[in-house]
């Protein structure tokens, strides 16, 4: 670890310090990722609660609960890339016999199928689990209509375990290890503690300073929505990941895909702060947007988040089945107030000469608008969030919007006889470089008076 002035250290040392003696938490770590490194780590408390207790490391284990949900996603949707399967095939396409086979792939990642949250037997997050079979005697319901809102689903990850064991041929954890923990170096993540070292899962009573030991199980069935254990130093590398360090096991488009909101998690009385895309939770906090995931199990909870414009990320584990508090969106205020990231110095981009032609002022009717050059290989169309505004990526034959009303939609140029650019076409609307130009071929035609 390195790259942290030790004034801002100590900020975030008493931040932690904080949290935990506040919140009642027997052992909490943390840990900072700045350009897929992990840059600080530290740790308050004892792992079993008692003064003179064994400490925390960065190699020890805690249980991620739902942050399980992300790695699942990350292997669904490389089987999508992989041809084996389309986000918008129905379950029953895949395995049959559920009383749920309408609901869709897509649908079960962003928990908008509409299924139950839990099972219909025992609390699974402190019991034993039984098998696919089991799981399906319990009767599963839809308690909401596919598509029609965001409903968190345990269950639903569940099924996505099921679909990743009966296409890979491997039980899901299995799979996850080959083709995402171990690329990556994850060694120390893992369905079950790897050794005594790993922290205790504890409940702190309520009103009194005593210890409660939670219990420790197999869920199997229901594992894919809270069984990996792992640590700091592991789940750091898992949130480089997120931020987009993916070592080429998850393409840059598909990583989008991800983290992009579907669902608003919409809470009464409550400003519209909190999405979910494809397995991941998403935040926007001032305009700002975060991905990443919570956990938690009995014993335990975790959160993983990363700032999607400059990837910095946050990992936080606390061994107590409740308590935590947002110190995780301290922590990474923390560091970009006190260590900002230094901008790239600017310089020529040759490239553009190609894209110069397209700048300036352009009008769609009367709207004006100015289209501009970036340095990622864009155009600029206004201003991105502002109106119609929107980046544009070049694709085969033109330009493909990124955002807003034009997201997905082509702008072609067109030219006359003499190979100038005519005027612009955008998903059918007409851009020309006067308002209602009379050479730009607008549709519906033009006043032969003009204006008066």
């Amino acid at each position: 670890m390195s790259g942290i002035d030790p004034a801002t250290a100590r900020a975030l040392s008493q931040r932690l310090a904080v949290e935990q003696s506040e919140r009642r938490l027997p052992s909490l770590a943390a840990g900072l990722v700045r350009g897929g490194d992990l840059v600080w780590f530290d740790t308050v408390g004892t792992l079993d609660g008692r003064r003179g207790g064994a400490l925390s490391t960065v190699q020890t284990q805690y249980r991620l609960g739902s942050i399980t949900k992300t790695f699942v996603a990350v292997e669904v949707l490389r089987m999508r890339d992989e041809a084996l399967v389309d986000l918008n095939d129905a379950i029953a396409q895949h395995i049959a016999g559920t009383p749920f086979g309408q609901v869709t792939i897509a649908q079960l990642l962003s928990h908008t199928s509409g299924l139950q949250a839990e099972t219909n037997g025992q609390w699974w997050e402190r019991t034993a689990g039984g098998s696919w079979a089991e799981l399906m005697a319990g009767k599963p319901t839809l308690k909401f209509r596919p598509g029609a809102k965001f409903h968190y689903s345990n269950f639903g990850y569940a099924v996505l375990g099921e679909l990743i064991e009966r296409l890979r041929g491997q039980p899901w954890v299995d799979v996850v290890r080959r083709d995402l923990l171990e690329p990556l170096g994850m060694r120390r993540t893992s369905a079950h503690p790897q050794d005594v070292a790993a922290a205790h899962g504890l409940g702190v009573h309520p009103l009194a300073d005593l210890l409660h030991v939670e219990p420790e199980h197999d869920a199997v069935a229901m594992a894919p929505a809270g069984q990996l254990w792992s640590t700091v130093e592991d789940l750091a590398r898992w949130a480089a990941f997120l931020a987009g360090e993916t070592g080429g096991l998850l393409g840059a488009d598909t990583l989008d895909e991800m983290r992009s909101p579907i669902a608003l998690d919409d809470r009464p009385e409550a400003a519209w702060t909190g999405a979910y895309g494809l397995g991941c939770q998403l935040w926007n906090i001032d305009g700002t947007r975060y991905a990443g995931h919570g956990g938690s199990m009995p014993g335990f909870l975790a959160g993983l988040r990363v700032n999607i414009g400059t990837g910095d990320g946050c990992v936080v584990f606390a061994n107590a089945t409740s308590g935590l508090g947002d110190v995780i969106t301290d922590l990474m205020a923390l560091l970009a107030d006190r260590e900002p990231i230094t901008p790239e110095p600017w310089s020529v981009d040759s490239d553009q000469v190609d894209v110069l032609e397209l700048t300036g002022h352009w009008y769609w009717g009367t709207t004006a608008f100015t289209m501009a050059a970036s340095r990622d290989g864009y155009l600029m169309l206004g201003a991105p969030g502002a109106g119609r505004g929107c980046r544009l990526k070049p694709v085969a034959g033109g330009w493909i919007g990124l955002d807003g009303y034009y997201s997905g939609e082509i702008l072609t140029v067109v030219r006359d006889g003499s190979d100038r650019v005519s005027h612009l076409d955008l998903g059918s609307f007409r851009f020309s470089r006067t308002p209602y130009d009379q050479g730009a071929d607008i549709p519906g035609g033009v006043d032969p008076a003009g204006w008066h």
